[in-house]
């Protein structure tokens, strides 16, 4: 059974900083292309970061220069480092897991940004 369990999400000023976690379970890890995506109050989920199992990452613009997406192998875990959040980058953020029979999702967590 493949688990993805997220943590690490919580309230936050603007400005401040949040490490989300994933744990993978269920899953040949290093193997795997992980994700994290965040949906937004009357949004559609997109993409945040993305990191092969080569260890080549991918951003999207909004967070460039901001975000830092990392991996550990021995311990099953993708990690998302927030900096400089902003008010917009309020949502719920989804661990993703890209694997050759499918993608699987964690629950999300919650960040909130205030102003």
């Amino acid at each position: 059974q493949v688990r993805l369990v997220e943590s690490g999400g919580g309230l936050v000023q603007a400005g401040g900083s949040l490490r989300l976690s994933c744990a993978a379970s269920g899953i040949i890890f290093r193997l795997n292309a992980m994700g994290w995506y965040r949906r937004a109050p009357g949004k559609q989920r997109e993409l945040v970061a993305r990191i092969t199992s080569g260890g080549s990452t991918n951003y999207a613009d909004s967070v460039k220069g901001r975000f830092t997406i990392s991996r550990d192998n021995a311990k099953n875990t993708v990690y998302l480092q927030s900096n400089s959040l902003k008010p917009e980058d309020t949502a719920v953020y989804y661990c993703n897991a890209d694997t050759v029979v499918g993608g699987y999702w964690g629950q999300g967590t919650q960040v909130t940004v205030s102003s």
